[in-house]
């Protein structure tokens, strides 16, 4: 307990710092495993349980969930209404978006191993962090092919090749990873080859929307029938009993009513009811609670299949169909907040939660399986908590001080310039394509998302990075079969943790990133 509160903390602060300054926020999961891994090498008896894989999964999962808590789900929505100028609609939000972290993880825990979120799916951080456990923990030549991924992974970040995205490659859904690489090539080329800047015309912004609502039609469908969708078709998927169909549909309402229950609450403890009729302020709760449960999803989607989780552009969107609607600044400022918030803690969840299934066996022995879900979710729900206070305590330093992050100006200037109708034709011209490729892809390719993924992050090197390595694992498995899949997991995980590890030290070593 004592490890896991230090770690949160610690989590907390690393996060808030990088987002603030960088504008993105790591993944520090490795981390709090290698200090776990530290804390067992310490020659004293009281110390030797810290060399149980399963606490250094503990110690991973907090560390991370505290970051992401603290940085996205906390800080960036408290930043929106503090650069509006309304400093009196902060605490509201806070504790609105407090509550929604804490049922974001709730709710990835409940379905974590379902046909919507299964174990077997990618989750690419989360292979990285078991492997990376596991190595350190038998040694051999798991720990060496472990080791070169690490050290390949940290000298291509230092030429800024995208490393992470290489070792993905070998982990993901080829066809969800296919279409990631497409759009990130088409979002880096298509104004140096062609003049046009796709981000200008809110292309990406009108295919994630499309693809987004039919992911969703997706999902319902896929609770209401216990049959096998062939799109999951080599996932080791086998249909599944009525039961867990009943679970997932049960979780889902329960989602949808906390959400409507969060954004009421935002509502009266901001004052909207002051500002808005009646009507209005149903359609504000309702809407607020779609955009956030909707966020949810995508961002879990992309997470699954990809490893990467467009957050910050799907608040926009959302925001931008607000704007639309017609909702007041201020509604707009929290709904924004209150939709940034969801995602995040949903998706590093569901990284931490395949990390520890790999280490506990990939499910084959079930109850152990199950107690140490519950048991990475109250780290988990630990690091949200102790995420709480430390934001609380120094937003208003590094906000007075400028250090916001960055995307919560664009959220604003967004609000201020509201939306012409030339950015409306295009959301409703470009969801069509989104849509349609969504809906051939099926659930369980995502090709839609991960297309407006790529589409939403302007990485062109990350897209050769995804279409090489996709290349070099068809050609491995071609000449080496199946017995080459396990070395190219480990292989994989190194280069992600390599990145991961390069990216972070890089970031808050002195001398490092700006």
């Amino acid at each position: 307990m004592l490890l896991l509160l230090a770690l949160s903390v610690f989590g907390a602060i690393i996060g808030v710092q990088l987002l603030t300054t960088l504008g993105v926020t790591p993944n520090t999961a490795i981390i709090g495993a290698m200090a776990a891994m530290i804390v067992a090498r310490i020659p004293l008896q009281s110390f030797a349980r810290f060399r149980s894989v399963h606490i250094q999964n503990l110690a991973q999962s907090a560390t991370s969930s505290a970051t992401f808590g603290a940085a996205n789900s906390l800080l960036l929505p408290i930043a929106i209404p503090w650069l509006f100028g309304r400093q009196d609609l902060v605490m509201p939000m806070f504790i609105g978006v407090s509550l929604a972290m804490l049922l974001d993880g709730y709710l990835l825990y409940r379905m974590f191993n379902t046909r919507i979120f299964p174990a077997e799916g990618a989750w690419p951080p989360g292979i990285a962090a078991a492997e990376s456990i596991k190595a350190g923990d038998q040694g051999g030549k798991q720990a060496a092919l472990l080791g070169t991924g690490i050290a390949i992974g940290a000298v291509g970040s230092w030429f800024k090749f995208p490393m992470a995205a290489l070792g993905t490659a070998f982990i993901g859904n080829i066809w969800a990873l296919g279409m990631l690489g497409v759009g990130f090539l088409l979002r880096g080329y298509s104004q140096p080859l062609f003049g046009i800047d796709i981000n200008k015309l809110y292309i990406p912004h009108g295919v994630m929307a499309g693809a987004g609502v039919v992911a969703l039609f997706q999902i319902v469908k896929l609770i209401r029938t216990s049959k096998t969708d062939p799109a999951y078709a080599g996932q080791n998927n086998e249909a599944l009993p009525a039961a867990q169909n009943a679970h997932v549909g049960k979780t889902l309402r329960f989602g949808a009513i906390g959400f409507l229950v969060i954004a009421m609450l935002i509502a009266l403890g901001s004052g909207l009811y002051a500002h808005l009729s009646l009507p209005w302020l149903l359609a504000f709760v309702i809407y607020a609670a779609f955009a956030a449960f909707l966020h949810e999803m995508i961002v879990g989607l992309a997470a699954m299949h990809s490893g990467w989780f467009p957050a910050f552009a799907v608040a926009l969107i959302t925001l931008l169909i607000g704007i639309l609607i017609g909702f007041p600044p201020e509604a707009l400022a929290m709904l924004c907040g209150f939709s940034a918030a969801t995602g995040p803690a949903f998706a590093d969840m569901g990284y931490d939660l395949k990390a520890g299934w790999i280490l506990r066996g990939k499910g084959e022995h079930s109850r152990f399986e199950l107690e140490g879900r519950r048991q990475q979710l109250f780290a988990a729900m630990l690091a949200f908590v102790v995420a709480m206070p430390v934001v609380l305590f120094i937003f208003k330093d590094y906000f007075s001080q400028g250090l916001v992050p960055p995307v919560a100006k664009v959220y604003v200037a967004a609000i201020n310039a509201g939306v012409s109708i030339d950015i409306a034709k295009s959301l409703l011209m470009w969801a069509i394509p989104g849509a349609l490729i969504q809906l051939i892809g099926g659930p369980g390719r995502q090709m839609g998302v991960l297309l407006a993924t790529g589409l939403l992050i302007n990485n062109p090197l990350a897209g050769w990075a995804v279409i090489i390595g996709i290349v070099i694992r068809s050609v491995l498995l071609r000449t080496g079969g199946e017995s080459m899949r396990n070395k190219m997991e480990v292989l994989a995980a190194g280069l992600i943790a390599g990145d991961a590890l390069f990216s972070f030290f890089s970031s808050v070593l002195p001398g490092g990133k700006k």
